[in-house]
């Protein structure tokens, strides 16, 4: 017996003063309705109607049982509208986790934009960097990777983007700028450090001839894991490394950082958000989804156009 079911059936026909009335308004059968509330009456071992012919009136137990299942009952609904409400409402807190590259210069722009459309979503975002990201934990991840990502997780494409070789104007001062990848053994070189990256080894690719690969054997006078640091190094003419376009696409257009080696470079980045599941997206998630998309891509498509201008 669907306990839940038969108490809903029970309270219209009292509402409905009738089995066949409430037959009517629950689009059931009469016979099923008289079924129910029997089940009911079985199943609490106690008579909760007086039936005659003509009228229907509730037993003493019925009156008690009554009262008590129409606060369930709103209760329950209560219930539901909350619970669907997280999915429907935009409203509510979304929780965002994210790399520290990505939050400062990802995430950290949309946040005004983003929240002058949607007042009413809190957004809590929390900043680390992971192995194994903890995605089941919240709403949305950022994930930065290269195009090969294949990972076993729910996750949709963001944007995509190239990492070019720049340095600043200082470094320049008094060396021969490099046309081909040999020509980096003469200069310092920074770079970032990943799971996956070679110390020693720089693989490089043609992005005008296919991405024709090639590998240089470097020895990095600067090998650091926070992008920030990297930036900044490179900035102050420390050397030469590999930047994201859309993140050294403002220093490009102000002339703070040039790029070298064109066409090639230092690999393709992808970034990804992933989801904890496939099934009921909340609403608030999904407009920020849609805002990330489209902020970001606006910003590569702008970085490309600069690049290109430069």
């Amino acid at each position: 017996m669907d306990r839940l079911l038969s108490m809903r059936v029970f309270q219209k026909v009292i509402d409905e003063g009738g089995f066949a009335a409430a037959a009517r308004a629950l689009d059931m059968s009469p016979a099923m309705v008289t079924r129910l509330v029997a089940d009911l009456e079985t199943h609490l071992g106690t008579r909760l109607l007086h039936r005659s012919t003509r009228r229907l009136s509730l037993s003493v137990a019925g009156e008690t049982y009554l009262a008590r299942v129409r606060a369930i009952l709103q209760d329950v609904d209560e219930a539901d509208r909350a619970a669907s409400s997280q999915t429907h409402e935009l409203a509510g807190v979304l929780r965002i986790l994210a790399p520290p590259v990505l939050a400062t210069h990802v995430l950290a722009p949309l946040i005004a934009g983003f929240r002058s459309l949607h007042p009413k979503i809190v957004l809590d975002i929390e900043v680390a960097s992971w192995n194994e990201p903890p995605v089941e934990d919240f709403d949305i991840t950022l994930l930065p990777t290269d195009d090969r990502f294949n990972g076993d997780v729910v996750a949709r494409k963001v944007s995509s983007t190239e990492a070019i070789l720049v340095c600043s104007p200082a470094y320049l001062r008094g060396r021969t700028v490099p046309f081909q990848p040999e020509d980096l053994l003469q200069h310092d070189i920074l770079r970032l450090r990943t799971p996956d990256a070679r110390q020693h080894v720089w693989r490089l690719l043609n992005a005008a001839q296919q991405d024709e690969a090639v590998e240089v054997a470097l020895q990095p006078v600067l090998w650091v894991n926070h992008s920030d640091t990297l930036l900044r190094a490179t900035l102050d003419g420390v050397g030469i490394t590999s930047l994201a376009l859309d993140l050294a696409a403002p220093y490009l257009m102000r002339g703070e950082l040039l790029r070298v080696l064109q066409p090639w470079i230092a690999g393709r980045l992808t970034l990804y958000a992933a989801l904890p599941s496939r099934q009921f997206l909340p609403e608030r998630s999904r407009v920020f989804l849609e805002y990330l998309v489209e902020e970001t891509r606006k910003k590569v498509d702008g970085a490309i156009a600069a690049c290109n201008a430069c």
